[in-house]
């Protein structure tokens, strides 16, 4: 970047702490939400015409080749509603404004003299783990950081294919829970309901994209934290093999068992950011083959023999799925059988998988908590995840991570009957905003175990997985369902979510905020 370009700092910091009536928790239905009022929208008033909703990320793509838009009103109209979303859903933590439209000036005059790439001028939001030069990286922690000097691998990739980056959203404290709520930022909520949350840690860019304030943003997932927002927000989540997306400048996130992956309201979307962000840095230790996961979102998956799982792994916890949430995955189940999958109950034998889960997230948490300048600073739950990580550390870690050979093995015998496993992503629908506030540490680890149970050993294991909708529960809040798979078989699922898009066209629902 050249001195006289504007630099990264030129956008705001967004921190707003909004409060929000209590007329929130009334959702609409997804039958309603098309036509659905802003709820501070007094009853008697004129309703106000919807606004239109930002095309999605192929199609912001296509629309810039065909010069039927451009970079700068795309750009200016995912910042102008960000702007205007900011108090309700709190799902950015920076803005890079002044610097997007620059950059989005320079996309069209790119385009105007022929050149094509993938995402050449399309906004698209990252998540605040991710570095982008000139921002600090706070993580979801309260206090300053310095702007960091490098883009991660990913967003370089993500520039590479032409992406315009509009800003950084919102995480929970280090990505550690399935809310995305802090002292640092506030509470970032769900646009289908603003009394709920969106889910964590993603949660910010999952309420950003299912808002319409971007087309599509990058996540991360060490837990299920790209599909737990997904499914609790109608969105489509990938997270994809270990490896798949870079995560430098770290070399092995939270002990293997973060991911980066995207977050779309549709499977072509979600399979086009993926392409775009997918590839290794030299110094990355996982190195998987490369996948066309856009190709993958066009092909017939064939007839698949399909495992309906029910059972999540231990957790001590009792957990099994909401009513609301069986019905839906269900239904989902029922759909694919009529599509001529082949779908039988079946059990993944997960042993006590979270016995190695447990080591390898604490000592990850603890090595991210041990980065922080303010110490006193992170929340209490923190402290202590970064006591019982350093414990755990070294050669408990070192065991913990030995035994994921194992878990191939046993877990991976499912797929010699079956191509696919389905669960629910969630046990339960998204939990209302301060569900979690003044829990001990422990009284937090068993409620969100108890409400997330399902995602977490894909991360153990590595493998790919992809939250797809699955439908509403009464009240309105959207559900999810995983369709999991052994290694490397993002195009298999991938192939199978967009038939099943095909069907359902849960594309065709907006949230009340939108």
């Amino acid at each position: 970047m050249s001195s006289a370009e504007p630099t990264e700092q030129t956008g705001p910091a967004v921190r707003s702490h909004p409060q929000h009536p209590q007329h929130a928790e009334h959702a609409q239905s997804p039958e309603r939400v098309q036509h659905s009022q802003h709820p501070d929208h007094p009853q008697h008033a004129e309703r106000p015409s919807r606004p239109a909703p930002m095309p999605g990320l192929a199609e912001s793509a296509r629309l810039l080749a065909d010069s039927t838009t451009t970079s700068t009103a795309l750009v200016a109209d995912a910042l102008a509603r960000i702007e205007a979303a900011q108090p309700t859903l709190n799902a950015f933590r920076h803005l890079r404004a002044e610097a997007a439209i620059a950059e989005a000036a320079e996309a069209d005059r790119r385009l105007a003299a022929g050149e094509r790439l993938p995402l050449l001028g399309v906004p698209v939001a990252v998540k605040d783990d991710t570095d982008v030069a000139g921002l600090p990286t706070h993580f979801g922690c309260d206090g300053e950081r310095p702007p960091v000097t490098a883009d991660s691998e990913a967003v370089r990739r993500l520039r590479a294919a032409g992406a315009v980056i509009v800003g950084k959203t919102n995480s929970c404290e280090l990505g550690q829970w399935p809310f995305t709520e802090g002292p640092a930022f506030g509470a970032t909520r769900n646009p289908w309901n603003t009394a709920h949350t969106p889910g964590g840690s993603s949660g910010g860019s999952a309420a950003a994209v299912a808002a319409g304030l971007v087309p599509a943003a990058l996540g991360s997932d060490g837990a299920g934290s790209v599909r737990i927002p997904a499914a609790w927000t109608h969105l489509v989540g990938i997270k994809p093999q270990r490896g798949r997306v870079s995560v430098h400048p770290h070399h092995d996130a939270f002990q293997g068992l973060t991911v980066n992956g995207p977050l779309a309201r549709t499977v072509a979307d979600a399979a086009l950011l993926l392409d775009a962000a997918a590839g290794a840095h030299p110094d990355d230790f996982h190195r998987p083959p490369a996948v066309r996961a856009s190709d993958a979102a066009r092909r017939d998956p064939g007839r698949l023999r399909i495992a309906l799982a029910w059972r999540p792994p231990l957790t001590l916890t009792g957990a099994g799925p909401d009513p609301e949430v069986r019905r839906a995955v269900a239904a989902l189940a029922e759909t694919l059988a009529r599509l001529g999958h082949h779908v039988e109950e079946a059990r993944p034998r997960y042993g006590l998988i979270g016995l190695t889960f447990v080591p390898r997230a604490t000592a990850g948490i603890a090595e991210f908590a041990a980065r922080h300048p303010e110490p006193a600073l992170l929340d209490p739950r923190t402290r202590s995840a970064l006591r019982t990580g350093t414990r755990l550390g070294g050669r408990v870690v070192r065991a913990a991570r030995a035994r994921e050979v194992r878990q191939h093995r046993r877990i991976g015998a499912l797929f010699d009957t079956y191509d696919v496993l389905l669960t629910p992503t969630t046990a339960a629908p998204p939990p209302r905003i301060g569900t979690f506030d003044r829990l001990s540490a422990w009284r937090t680890d068993v409620t969100m175990a108890a409400a997330c149970p399902y995602a977490w050993p894909w991360n153990v294991l590595g493998w790919p997985g992809i939250n797809v909708p699955a439908g509403f529960t009464r009240s309105g809040l959207p559900v999810g369902a995983q369709l999991l798979g052994p290694s490397r078989s993002e195009e298999r699922l991938i192939a199978l979510a967009a038939q099943l898009e095909d069907d359902l066209r849960w594309y065709d629902h907006r949230p009340p905020i939108s």
